[in-house]
């Protein structure tokens, strides 16, 4: 008799089965990706679906299933290509996503490079269905941004001033090298010796095409000045005919372009900016608004500003107009605080709290509370000191605090999203937009939206059940 003990199953990977395995078997019941496959499955992608119109060759992989896994893989920080075709090998969720199906990085890339804006475009969907679940709406949105770094280096940048001296460096440096070419090719008609010949030519070549680049650079510069100089006249005539003053136009036949002024040759629609802690980085700066009650973003925008003041009318109608609804109140820090935006909020009849300075923790625990309205001849500062001292004010913008910033710590902790892997403003801009949908997918799913019931109630939208 054998006394060996027996254990459950065996050790050996090459053992066959006796019948096929059921990948859905595989993935346990309540896993969420289901959540959010079921959601994306809902998802309107026609605007994907309409360039594939080439009825030869191999047919291409189902845009369906190539959103699910990027999505799922954004969810999980995994960002670049090549971590998201190996996750489709190893990881179970992925495979039940694709159905066992491993696009290559290269794939993975062109679909996300081809379909950015496509793909950013999904922000819009995932608030519809939000607003259709009740979970958006009638709410305060908290408004924030934050830098990352782009695709490119600040090191690969270089001021209109050092662009002036190297052009010049450049243009005496071809001058002479043609020079030398012309006596080397009439020593190569005496000696028959076309080597050095041959190496000036190349050099030259080089040395043109720096040129060119530079020359490139410096006309987008000029041109940049020129529109930045434009639009501050625009804006300085706007505010005469507000106040009913007199607007005598300037001169913009001439514009200057400031030395300092810095030209990225990897991409140069990214900007060097200032962070928190004086550091700078070549990049870009993302706007967010979040619901203030359910933390679902409902708007995002990019901009290539240091400041953030800039932003918050862009970014307030753009929630205004995914949402289609006004947005009742803003909270902002006071990055955002102008007369200008303070006014343009009245206009539309928002509620903003906007802090003219930062408040520091000290001030909000020793700060007396105020109470009832602003004195009548309080300005614009005044006025937003007070009304963020009464306790409803306190209890209002504490929730400004409570949900963009965590929404950030889970975008750039969970999602990874401290730099852009695209270059260029419209696909950065995208893709910034595609995280904060993710981030909304999420949410969605551990809010317990079923895509499946979108079609059961009255209106045909979608209902809270009760997360798996």
């Amino acid at each position: 008799m054998d006394n060996t003990k027996k254990f459950r199953g065996g050790l050996d990977p090459a053992q066959t089965l006796i019948l096929p395995f059921s990948l859905d078997a595989w993935l346990r019941p309540d896993h969420p990706v289901r959540g959010l496959a079921d959601i994306i499955d809902q998802l309107d992608l026609s605007a994907i679906y309409a360039t594939y119109s080439e009825l030869r060759g191999q047919p291409p992989y189902d845009p369906r299933m190539m959103v699910r896994i990027i999505a799922y893989g954004y969810s999980k920080g995994l960002r670049s290509s090549r971590r998201i075709e190996q996750a489709l090998h190893d990881d179970i969720a992925m495979r039940w996503l694709s159905r066992n199906q491993q696009p290559d990085h290269s794939v993975i890339a062109e679909f996300r490079r081809r379909h950015h804006k496509a793909l950013g475009d999904l922000l819009v969907q995932t608030v519809q269905i939000a607003k259709s679940a009740g979970l958006v709406g009638g709410h305060d949105v908290a408004v924030d941004g934050t830098k990352f770094q782009a695709n490119a280096s600040k090191h690969s940048a270089m001021s209109h001033g050092y662009m002036e001296e190297e052009k010049k460096r450049l243009e005496e440096a071809v001058a002479k090298a043609l020079a030398e070419m012309e006596a080397a090719d009439q020593r190569d008609e005496r000696e028959g010796d076309s080597a050095r010949a041959d190496a000036l030519a190349a050099d030259v070549k080089f040395k043109q095409a720096r040129l060119a680049k530079i020359r490139e650079a410096m006309a987008a510069l000029e041109q940049r000045a020129k529109e930045s100089a434009e639009a501050k006249e625009a804006k300085r005539k706007a505010v005469a005919e507000r106040e009913g003053k007199a607007f005598v136009p300037k001169d913009l036949s001439q514009v200057s372009v400031d030395e300092k002024a810095q030209y990225n040759f990897t991409d140069p629609q990214s900007r060097i900016l200032r962070g928190k802690n004086d550091d700078y980085i070549q990049g870009y700066n993302g706007q967010v608004a979040v619901d203030a009650e359910s933390m679902i973003a409902v708007a995002a925008e990019l901009t290539i500003d240091s400041t953030d003041y800039g932003a918050l009318v862009p970014v307030v109608d753009q929630a205004a107009n995914n949402l289609g609804e006004k947005v009742p109140g803003v909270l902002a820090d006071a990055g955002y605080f102008s007369a200008e935006n303070v006014g343009a909020m009245e206009e539309r009849g928002i509620d903003a709290l906007i802090p003219p300075r930062r408040i520091s923790h000290t001030e909000w625990r020793d700060q007396p509370l105020a109470e009832g309205a602003p004195p009548d001849d309080a300005d614009a500062k005044d006025a937003m000191r007070h009304r963020i001292r009464t306790p409803e004010g306190r209890a209002r913008y504490k929730r400004r605090q409570e949900t963009v910033e965590p929404a950030f710590g889970n975008l750039k902790e969970v999602q990874g999203q401290r730099q852009e892997l695209l270059r260029g403003y419209a696909k950065s801009r995208s893709m910034w937009r595609f995280q904060w949908a993710v981030f909304n997918l999420k949410k969605l799913v551990k809010a317990g939206v079923s895509a499946a019931a979108r079609m059961r109630g009255p209106e045909g939208g979608y209902t809270l059940t009760a997360p798996a």
